[in-house]
């Protein structure tokens, strides 16, 4: 079972019409972090403010449901704010910890470009992106364009973790995975054929 965690702060229908889309197992939306618990996968969307979402996570008990998922090696996906979600901390919420599922923080960006950064972007992947199951699966090829809606991005990630780079104003992160855990900065489900490759790769990724 494919579980998309609800807590509140995520585009869940678009990210659950897009999974339908990709095929396979129907996912599942589920609050119930016993639910989410026993998932073979996971799904943590996210849109909107990270010290608000955390605290969701929090009250619902979802995220100690997620980190278990994670420790216990079952794949876990998360995308744009569940990414961000997965980190160590934000900028956006100091003093706010992340759930500390992979390695590095979230920073705004800084750029004379308008923030937040809409649209497609052309999303590379690095050595290690190029070498990951599921990525190179997706990709079929180094590159593709996927959409991104976001004024904050991961930071301070080491390159083994470094799995993609987008460019705005600089290059950034925008895939950051470690053993089963994988994030991406930005949205599959508005991503057209690239993101169902992606949504497609990741049910059936075993780590």
């Amino acid at each position: 079972m494919i579980a998309v965690a609800d807590y509140g702060a995520s585009n869940t229908q678009s990210v659950l019409r897009a999974l339908r889309a990709a095929g396979g197992e129907a996912p599942t939306l589920t609050d119930d972090a016993d639910t989410l618990r026993h998932a073979e996968r996971v799904v943590l969307p996210g849109v909107g403010n990270f010290g608000a979402a955390r605290r969701r996570l929090d009250e619902t008990g979802l995220g100690e449901a997620v980190t278990e998922v994670a420790r216990a090696g079952r794949p876990v996906l998360g995308i744009c704010l569940g990414l961000q979600l997965f980190l160590a901390e934000s900028e956006e919420a100091p003093g706010v910890p992340g759930l500390g599922l992979l390695p590095g923080r979230v920073a705004r960006f800084q750029t004379q470009l308008p923030v937040p950064h809409v649209g497609w972007a052309r999303v590379r992947l690095t050595a290690r992106g190029k070498a990951h199951a599921a990525l190179a699966s997706a990709f079929g090829g180094d590159e593709a364009f996927f959409y991104h809606v976001h004024s904050y991005h991961p930071v301070d990630v080491d390159a083994a973790r470094a799995l993609a780079e987008a460019e705005y104003g600089a290059a950034f992160p925008t895939i950051v995975g470690a053993e089963n855990v994988l994030g991406v900065q930005f949205h599959p489900e508005k991503s057209q054929a690239a993101g169902l490759a992606l949504l497609r790769a990741f049910a059936c990724w075993t780590p």
